[in-house]
């Protein structure tokens, strides 16, 4: 199978933020489904300084066709001066699962 299919990770500063990016995501059919993780505490270094911060973490489920539009979507509504958005192929998985998001990410949008 060919890495026609993508996992794209981000992280969020609260639920809300990420239930509203996750809604857009799936109603544009710009992904087929989006999971809102627990949160986690990410520890990283931004404008000199060591920084943490509580994040809740996004997988979202498409193809690479759909990844430009769905990572212009992220920007234009994610908080973040420079967010995390990080796109990994997807080499193999359950055929019938994978149908079913390309057939959720190539439908018309509502």
């Amino acid at each position: 199978m060919n890495s026609e299919f993508v996992l794209v990770l981000t992280n969020v500063p609260d639920r809300d933020c990420g239930l509203a990016l996750a809604r857009q995501a799936v109603e544009a059919g710009l992904a087929a489904c989006v999971n809102l993780l627990a949160p986690c505490v990410s520890i990283y270094h931004w404008q000199d300084k060591l920084e943490s911060a509580e994040e809740i973490p996004m997988l979202i489920k498409t193809t690479r066709e759909r990844y430009p539009a769905l990572e212009r979507l992220l920007r234009d509504g994610h908080p973040y001066e420079l967010p995390e958005i990080i796109q990994v192929p997807i080499t193999d998985g359950l055929p019938d699962y994978l149908q079913w998001v390309s057939r959720q990410t190539s439908r018309s949008c509502p």
